[in-house]
């Protein structure tokens, strides 16, 4: 486990940064909610009639006036785009940072097989994604309590869920991408959780493109989605668990036969 607890001491400043950062936006999107929420049905009036806009984010079938509404469209927005980053740019560089950093001798020499590196590895890349998602949870659902709202376990509970799968699939891609790659990996990870956000919007407003949802995580993360039928789409989690595990797959394949630089 000396690998293990080397990637997590070694991420570990990461990890409070982002945490910190995602967990603070949310608890400010919730306190303001009981100051705005007398004007949200007129603000929901307005979304609602802004056509293919109110479609990407589904704001056409939310209510700014409740809680669950609010969360889903403004602190969904913060937790999608904030996590899918984070889990991206750590996966991205997880087994390309040794080349990178030119300290692939030093691990390579030692007596330890490139599986339980790449095990121990992706052990890290989890357990910082489990943590952050705990730490949000608890923050968000605190600051709830603080505001004197009624928490709307299942709806809220189920939303978290998505975006966790959301951070593990893209972890899993990204985790295979790096077995590829020697540097760059900051630009890569950005990139495919940014493509994946847009894929996402650009599925909800063109009909011709809904087949693009099959590709995006983004897609079981909706919260119009989750809030409208109480449950996620399980047929698009199956899928994404297939990326997921397709990435991890790539990386162990490829990490046991590469020619890695010292």
């Amino acid at each position: 486990m000396t690998i293990l607890r080397h990637e997590l001491r070694r991420g570990k400043t990461a990890l409070l940064i982002w945490t910190g950062v995602i967990a603070l936006l949310l608890a400010i999107c919730i306190f303001l909610f009981p100051e705005m929420k007398k004007e949200m049905e007129s603000i929901s009036e307005m979304f609602a009639s802004m056509g293919s806009f109110t479609a990407a984010f589904g704001m056409d079938r939310l209510s700014f006036g409740t809680l669950t509404g609010y969360y889903a469209i403004e602190c969904g927005n913060v937790l999608g785009l904030g996590g899918a980053f984070f889990a991206s740019l750590i996966a991205a560089a997880m087994l390309s940072k040794e080349e990178k950093g030119r300290t692939a001798e030093f691990l390579l020499t030692h007596p330890v097989s490139r599986t339980r590196i790449v095990t121990e590895k992706l052990a890290a890349l989890i357990i910082q994604i489990l943590a952050m998602n705990l730490m949000i949870w608890l923050v968000s659902a605190g600051s709830m309590l603080a505001v004197g709202e009624e928490i709307p376990w299942k709806e809220v509970g189920l939303m978290h869920l998505s975006y966790l799968l959301l951070q593990i699939e893209l972890c899993g891609i990204c985790f295979g991408i790096s077995a590829f790659i020697s540097r760059g990996s900051l630009g890569i990870g950005l990139g495919i959780a940014a493509l994946m956000y847009f894929m996402n919007l650009i599925s909800n407003i063109a009909e011709a493109a809904e087949p693009l949802k099959y590709i995006t995580p983004f897609a079981y993360c909706s919260g119009a989605d989750i809030v409208t039928n109480g449950t996620l789409d399980w047929s698009l989690v199956a899928i994404g668990c297939g990326f997921t595990a397709a990435g991890i797959a790539a990386a162990y394949i490829k990490y046991l036969k590469k020619d890695i630089a010292a």
